[in-house]
């Protein structure tokens, strides 16, 4: 898991980065939790915009106030209840510019969802926002989400240790194509969890676990920009 982590927040910072390089200014994360990218990444002109529930953000803030000379206001904080409330309003009431493009980075949390509400941000992104945006999201295979007999044991065992923390996994992807044709994308492209080992690493190991994890980077229009 360890690595699974480590080589999605490398290959996600290089999408950002690769975004402000081909001239994006706005990079929001949906579902932020305690990302610290808006910190990590800043480049002068580009704003960070945080989405996600009232509650973590105050936990955030709170922690990040006990760290000396951590730039706290780094990123632009968008309070939302994903199941209430109207992200893509609340993220424009914000100073999001929607007739520029932006890179959307949605991170740990797709396969927490329950499908309708997955595929109703991904279509969202695609029709609401400039079509030249980069949505960023790493996803899962339906056997996990799924508890499928065909899961090897140990990536049973490891739904079970995450289950047990309370955040249940509810939504597999297999073939993300059509479902990005569905939603209003035109470009698409996934590395799986193997090819993120064998780019940063240099090894591709057959047995290792979370070999069910990809990442996918989606955009509305075919011009493609950096990607």
């Amino acid at each position: 898991m360890e690595l699974w982590v480590g080589l999605r927040t490398r290959y996600i910072d290089d999408c950002v980065v690769r975004a402000i390089d081909a001239g994006i200014r706005q990079v929001v994360m949906l579902g932020a939790g305690l990302d610290t990218r808006a910190a990590r990444l800043a480049r002068p002109g580009v704003r960070f915009f945080e989405v996600d529930q009232p509650a973590s953000q105050a936990d955030k803030r709170d922690r990040l106030s006990k760290l000396d000379g951590y730039p706290v206001d780094a990123a632009t904080f968008v309070p939302c209840d994903f199941e209430h409330d109207d992200f893509v309003a609340l993220l424009c009431d914000a100073g999001l510019d929607r007739a520029a493009p932006a890179c959307l980075v949605w991170e740990g949390v797709v396969y927490y969802l329950a499908e309708e509400a997955a595929r109703s941000t991904f279509q969202r992104v695609a029709t609401e926002l400039d079509s030249r945006s980069l949505l960023v999201f790493d996803y899962l295979s339906s056997n996990m989400a799924k508890s499928s007999d065909r899961l090897r044991d140990e990536d049973r065992a490891m739904k079970g240790i995450i289950e047990e923390l309370g955040e249940p996994m509810r939504y597999g992807i297999d073939d993300p194509t059509p479902l990005m044709f569905e939603s209003g994308y035109r470009l698409l492209r996934t590395v799986s969890f193997d090819e993120l080992a064998l780019q940063y690493t240099g090894t591709y190991e057959r047995k290792r676990f979370f070999r069910f994890q990809a990442i996918g980077l989606a955009s509305a229009s075919d011009e493609g920009l950096a990607w």
